[in-house]
């Protein structure tokens, strides 16, 4: 089975493709409402300080990063954040997670950014492996 894959930012037309991923992806939340997801797709498409890239190999969509940046006092400028990075399962393990993140990296990195943060549970040898340290504790409140 090949490995070849491109990165690039999302389309409108991924929509369906990602949708599907992120229904995958979540535990905390289900993502079931496919009005709701378009409208927030659509949302994230216009907002400059988001990145929603996905991985293609032959017109398929194998998986995304979601992630945005922020000003903030603490860093004298601009953080990051990964919020989402999901792999179809059978394309785990060949690099796309990776490919995925560095076009993220790239991208804070041109915005300025001082810092990417994220927030895992399933996936801390991944990101320990890509450079990423143990920082802090995640709280977190649903409202």
């Amino acid at each position: 089975m090949t490995s070849n894959f491109l990165i690039r930012l999302a389309e409108d037309t991924d929509s369906e493709s990602v949708f599907h991923l992120a229904r995958d992806f979540a535990t905390s939340f289900e993502v079931d409402n496919r009005q709701e997801f378009d409208s927030v797709f659509d949302q994230i498409q216009r907002e400059d300080s988001i990145w929603l890239g996905v991985a293609e190999s032959n017109a398929e969509v194998v998986g995304y990063l979601l992630g945005l940046d922020h000003l903030t006092f603490y860093a004298n400028g601009r953080v990051a954040w990964i919020e989402e990075v999901v792999v179809r399962q059978d394309w785990r393990r060949r690099g796309v997670g990776r490919a995925l993140t560095a076009a993220f990296e790239s991208w804070t990195a041109n915005r300025g950014a001082k810092l990417i943060a994220l927030a895992t549970r399933r996936a801390a040898k991944f990101y320990q492996s890509l450079g990423y340290e143990e920082s802090a504790t995640y709280f977190r409140k649903l409202v």
